[in-house]
């Protein structure tokens, strides 16, 4: 499939910002009032998959345009149903997309600098790459598997493989859609993105969430992480 590459869209005047979100009604209010703040969002678009607190409402208090999936379906579905909405709101459907994690608060704001090569036709799909955070537990065994099984598949190595926090043209998300399942998501992403041709670049923001800890509940969620990574690079 060929692409419609970043210099093609260079005339969009702004981008639609799509938040994933699964019980944060303690930050998502703080995200979302912060990525709104970027002059170049024309909207975002919240979509609650399946949560048991009042993110939807914490959400959409805050300005966002809420969807909410009646019951948990995972991230790969909640990015696609928020691309959806965007796509059938009116003046949206073309924009880029930028992906942002829902508990990064006030930090959000520091995603501007994601939607300016795609806006400026430099790149179709742009990487966050966010700062250590103190107390991170992580032993890296995901990340290496993530980072070595896209360099296997495609020649490019990334710094941070699992980032979350991307621009995209619309053009590409629709070509890498259907996404990879699970915390596989990213990788999947990355790996169809390149083979469509598509121009990628990794560029540092000072966004931070939640880090995970080494307990045993942190150590279960990198067992499901380097489970799904595997599952989209088996695929891949």
């Amino acid at each position: 499939m060929l692409l419609c590459h970043a210099g093609d869209v260079s005339a969009y005047d702004g981008v639609v910002v799509v938040i994933p979100a699964l019980d944060e009604a303690t930050r998502i209010a703080d995200t979302v009032a912060a990525a709104r703040s970027i002059d170049v969002v024309r909207g975002v678009v919240v979509v609650d998959d399946g949560s048991r607190d009042e993110t939807a409402q914490r959400a959409a208090e805050a300005g966002a345009e809420v969807v909410s999936h009646d019951r948990r379906r995972g991230k790969a579905a909640a990015l696609e149903t928020g691309a959806a909405r965007a796509a059938a709101h009116d003046g949206w459907g073309d924009l880029p997309l930028v992906l942002l994690d829902a508990d990064l608060q006030a930090t959000a704001a520091a995603a501007a600098p994601l939607a300016e090569p795609v806006l400026s036709g430099d790149a179709d799909l742009v990487i966050g790459l966010l700062p250590r955070a103190p107390g991170a537990g992580g032993h890296g065994f995901v990340v290496r598997l993530a980072r070595d099984g896209i360099a296997q598949r495609t020649g490019w190595q990334p710094t941070q493989p699992l980032s979350g926090q991307r621009c995209l043209t619309r053009s590409l998300f629709d070509a890498v859609t259907p996404l990879a399942s699970g915390f596989g998501v990213e990788v999947g992403m990355t790996i169809d993105a390149l083979r469509h041709g598509a121009r990628v670049l990794e560029l540092p923001v000072e966004l931070s969430h939640r880090v995970t800890g080494s307990s045993l509940r942190d150590q279960l969620h990198r067992a499901r992480q380097y489970r799904d990574v595997r599952r989209a690079l088996r695929g891949r």
